[in-house]
């Protein structure tokens, strides 16, 4: 977590297994995923934790105590994607069982990109997969230049499906379609050039400098304003509707459970190569 000089935490709003709330000065929320020990990858009670706490922060009424939220990751990494003991029980899953779970992982993101307040994310070492979701559900993604981005779900025989709309919408098609297709990670300036992060951190500033900048640029706005115009944003770049949101859900759960993706965990899981990957093809996920 990065301390902030000016933004000292007034509150923990809530603590759960994989994450905590806390309020901090001038109407700052800050969300912070707190698994380092598996990079933050996300599980089960994560999803469900994250979709609670998007839900309670949005209903907040007192404006003034919710006028920016942050996302940060406890530890070296943000976000590393899926945990890999999720991702096992997910495989195995029934196909009513995939359907549902891929539902909650839909209202996650939804809730996220809905935020009536703006949304500043901080990015040290990945966001892959679902943590790349996170990032482009954001307005503004302040990264290491070290640090990862990439949707790896192709590699593996899945569909970044859930976050494919998110990921359209904001870099548009033509840098998000080699993005999700490939599986390629993304760094610096060329995640900077895309439009997957809005600002690289300065080797001559700390995290800290970086991002207390860049919150006071975002609380320079008027509370009321800015409400407004990331309600204008989403009118005039739409969110999923209904339709959409079932086709990614019904997409994703019928991935987990194909023989391309069994074939592909199981490679994963140990350590070899995909049968579908050339050789000297990338094998990172």
């Amino acid at each position: 977590m990065t301390p902030l000089a000016g933004f000292p935490v007034e509150d923990v709003l809530f603590k759960g297994a994989a994450l905590r709330v806390e309020a901090l000065a001038h109407g700052v929320l800050r969300i912070v995923l707190d698994r380092p020990e598996v990079r933050n990858a996300f599980n089960a009670p994560m999803i469900g934790e994250l979709s609670r706490a998007f839900a309670e922060v949005a209903a907040i009424r007192d404006h003034g105590r919710a006028r920016v939220l942050m996302l940060e990751g406890e530890g070296s990494t943000f976000c590393a994607g899926a945990d890999l003991a999720y991702m096992a029980e997910q495989g195995t899953a029934s196909p009513e069982e995939n359907l549902e779970n891929a539902r909650e992982l839909g209202r996650m993101f939804n809730r996220l990109a809905s935020m009536p307040m703006p949304v500043v994310c901080l990015v040290k070492g990945a966001a892959i997969g679902g943590g790349l979701g996170l990032t482009v559900c954001s307005d503004f993604v302040l990264a290491d230049p070290s640090a990862v981005f990439a949707t790896s779900e192709v590699m593996l025989g899945l569909v970044p499906a859930v976050i494919g709309p998110y990921i359209v919408r904001k870099l548009g098609l033509a840098h998000a379609a080699p993005l999700m297709l490939t599986g390629r990670r993304i760094r610096g300036s060329e995640a900077l050039a895309m439009g997957l992060a809005q600002r690289l951190t300065d080797p001559v500033e700390s995290h800290e400098e970086a991002l207390s900048r860049v919150l006071r640029e975002f609380l320079a706005a008027g509370p009321g304003a800015a409400r407004a115009t990331r309600e204008l944003l989403r009118r005039i770049a739409p969110l999923p509707d209904a339709e959409l949101f079932e086709f990614t859900a019904h997409t994703i759960a019928t991935a987990r459970t194909s023989d391309e993706a069994q074939v592909g965990l199981k490679a994963f899981f140990g350590k070899a190569p995909s049968p579908w990957a050339p050789p000297g093809a990338e094998r990172k996920a």
